[in-house]
């Protein structure tokens, strides 16, 4: 199927190629959508308190795009795009969507909570650059660049698990009430199985049609796919995360946008990166221009990030902070395109 796609996408005009791109975005931002509403309904229907579907359903389905993304890319020996993806589309959730949201109602929450989780965020994002590193010759990652082994896509999954058991006893422990689910709620269940299952099929057709257009139109512009993927895609495949903070603003639950954004970003190491690192036995190659741009891009952001939760004193974002976090998102994807074709080895 990649390769049909790939020598389909060949013969289109690089209009048709940009109309394409959109068109797939939008549908994998209603298939995620799709997703994520009965993922929920099916967690409700088994009995599951609502704030663990919350805590975990809800950020796996809204990271499910980066993943399939990046997985097929793996399959296809696209490295540069498959991770490029994941740390894109961290950068894109911390500074573009979480921006957004500041700008346009005040952001409050829980200080405790989001400087726990917070630390979790810089803390994956750190692992991955580690994670990437040639350590026979660390140096070496400015010139040959570096590897996310399999073994650490593995390792990456396993503490997946533990991050979301983690986050289920959190979730219990804070619950006020669980709600047991009856006999009528459990009615419908093999309907609402089989819509998840639809839904994850339209993320991952729309996800490999989205991965033959944007690196036939990163060819044709002289792009690195790994700078397509760090901007242009993980704006795509973040669409479903941008649907759930602006809503959770517009609703006053600020908490509820910004536990999004911080799960999303841990979600997008350990599960987007672990997955598609594990399903090759290569792992994922980074380029060197990783190392010169898109890491430290991604690691500058969550610390402004982290700066932001030292500096609020009352709980809450505000405006200017959204401005901060936008300012840094322009900055980093203008430094992204100016700079990563001269680094870039790969």
């Amino acid at each position: 199927m990649a390769d049909h796609l790939d020598n389909l996408v060949t013969a289109w005009s690089w209009p048709a190629l940009v109309a394409t791109i959109v068109v797939a975005i939008v549908i994998l931002a209603k298939g995620a959508d799709w997703l994520v509403a009965n993922a929920v309904a099916v967690s409700v229907r088994w009995g599951v308190p609502r704030t663990v579907v919350g805590a975990t359903v809800v950020s796996l389905g809204t990271t499910t795009p980066e993943a399939a993304v990046s997985v097929l890319a793996a399959f296809q020996g696209r490295s540069g795009m498959a991770l490029g993806n994941a740390v894109g589309s961290i950068i894109c959730d911390t500074g573009l969507i979480l921006g957004i949201a500041c700008l346009i109602a005040p952001l409050r929450f829980d200080p405790g909570v989001v400087t726990r989780q917070g630390w979790v965020q810089l803390a994956c994002g750190v692992l991955l650059v580690v994670a990437c590193l040639p350590w026979a010759v660390p140096i070496a990652a400015f010139t040959t660049g570096g590897n996310l082994p399999q073994i650490g896509g593995w390792f990456f999954l396993g503490l997946l698990t533990l991050y979301l058991v983690w986050s289920v006893r959190l979730a219990r422990q804070a619950a006020a009430d669980k709600e047991p689910a009856t006999d009528a709620a459990r009615a419908g269940l093999a309907r609402l199985a089989f819509s998840l299952v639809a839904a994850i099929a339209i993320v991952v057709m729309t996800s490999s049609v989205l991965i033959a257009a944007a690196a036939e139109l990163a060819n044709r512009f002289s792009v690195p796919p790994s700078v397509i993927a760090a901007t242009l895609v993980a704006f795509g495949t973040s669409l479903p995360e941008l649907t759930v903070v602006v809503t959770a603003t517009l609703k006053g639950h600020g908490d509820l946008a910004i536990g999004n954004v911080i799960g999303a970003d841990i979600l997008n190491v350990l599960f987007v990166a672990g997955a598609a690192a594990a399903v090759t036995p290569d792992g994922l190659f980074a380029s060197n221009s990783f190392f010169f741009i898109q890491f430290p891009a991604m690691i500058f952001i969550l610390i402004v990030f982290r700066l932001g939760i030292w500096t609020v004193r009352d709980g809450t974002f505000r405006r200017p902070f959204g401005f901060v976090l936008l300012g840094t998102y322009v900055f980093v994807t203008l430094v992204s395109y100016v700079f990563s074709p001269a680094a870039a080895g790969h």
